[in-house]
């Protein structure tokens, strides 16, 4: 009988491994060690994880959590990174290249580039903030409650997801400023418009999913009622692969919002947002060529970054 118990476990654990070992999702010889079985090798874990476990998380991962930080502080307390004032500059200074003085040269009116930069972090990242929160907060509202009712409300709402996600991204993104206005906030509320839909599909897929399992079905066969069971048993077990959405989509709403802000619908000039620095510095490419590629560095790291936290959060959720 004990052979008849374990064989079953046995057979499970060898199919997770071949898919792990086909999907390119072992860890090193130190994080078979953290917690896998005997002769198997262990999936790859998130950050959270292994320092639980006393390992070192990838350094791809380090890199990004800090350049997410940096980002961050850059947008709470910028006066901490220069001392330069981003919206007043010294003419006799204008479209100096990069230099000890100033590190990221200066633009044609002679304002510090970096200063901009660093000063431009709060309304790219915050702007990237309500996009997320919007599209997080709908998008999940409409998805568990399709996945969690079903029925006609499940394929009306599914439809009105379909529908969103026929109309081109951008042009979603152009229909909802030209409505709501020009601006940093109406920006991210139409970014935050357009990943509604990707929020609301994938939500109610985890959903669907986590309500076949046989211990949300022991819970309904127990006597639990359909909000405590969605509650303490469907919402906590599916939301982690929307979190890891989230975190995606925190990368490309601020490649969204430079966009916008690029095209001249974002924050008005003089402003320092991170899409309008590199419109500024168009004209200038071929006499100064850091106006446009050091702030376009800057959105491209924050986005790598935002991307590789949110690809731990997929990995972890697993």
């Amino acid at each position: 009988m004990s052979s008849q118990l374990t064989t079953p476990v046995t057979d499970a654990e060898t199919a997770l491994a071949a898919s792990d070992e086909a999907s390119g999702t072992v860890l090193d010889p130190l994080a078979r060690d953290a917690g896998a079985p005997v002769g198997l090798p262990a999936r790859r874990s998130s950050a959270a994880r292994l320092f639980a476990r006393g390992l070192r998380p990838s350094w791809t991962l380090v890199v990004a959590v800090a350049v997410i930080a940096v980002a961050v502080l850059w947008a709470v307390a910028p006066w901490l990174f220069t001392s330069y004032d981003p919206i007043v500059g010294v003419p006799a200074e204008k479209l100096l290249p990069p230099s000890a003085a100033h590190w990221f040269g200066t633009d044609a009116i002679g304002r510090d580039l970096y200063a901009r930069v660093v000063y431009g972090a709060i309304h790219s990242l915050s702007g990237a903030l309500i996009a997320v929160t919007v599209g997080l907060a709908a998008g999940t509202v409409i998805g568990v409650v399709a996945g969690s009712v079903g029925g006609w409300l499940d394929d009306v709402l599914m439809r009105l997801v379909d529908v969103l996600l026929s109309i081109p991204g951008l042009l979603l993104m152009l229909s909802v400023i030209i409505l709501l206005g020009f601006g940093t906030v109406n920006a991210a509320i139409a970014v935050g418009v357009v990943s509604v839909a990707s929020f609301a599909r994938l939500s109610r897929s985890e959903v669907v999913r986590v309500r076949r399992t046989d211990y949300v079905e022991a819970a309904f066969g127990s006597g639990g009622s359909f909000v405590s069971v969605l509650r303490r048993h469907v919402l906590p077990n599916s939301l982690t692969a929307v979190v890891g959405l989230a975190a995606l989509q925190f990368g490309t709403a601020i490649l969204a919002i430079s966009t916008l802000g690029f095209l001249g619908y974002g924050a008005p000039p003089p402003t320092p947002e991170w899409g309008l620095l590199i419109a500024e510095g168009r004209n200038y490419v071929a006499t100064a060529w850091w106006l446009t590629t050091l702030p376009g560095l800057v959105v491209l790291v924050v986005v790598l970054s935002a991307n590789r936290i949110s690809q731990s959060i997929g990995r972890g959720a697993r």
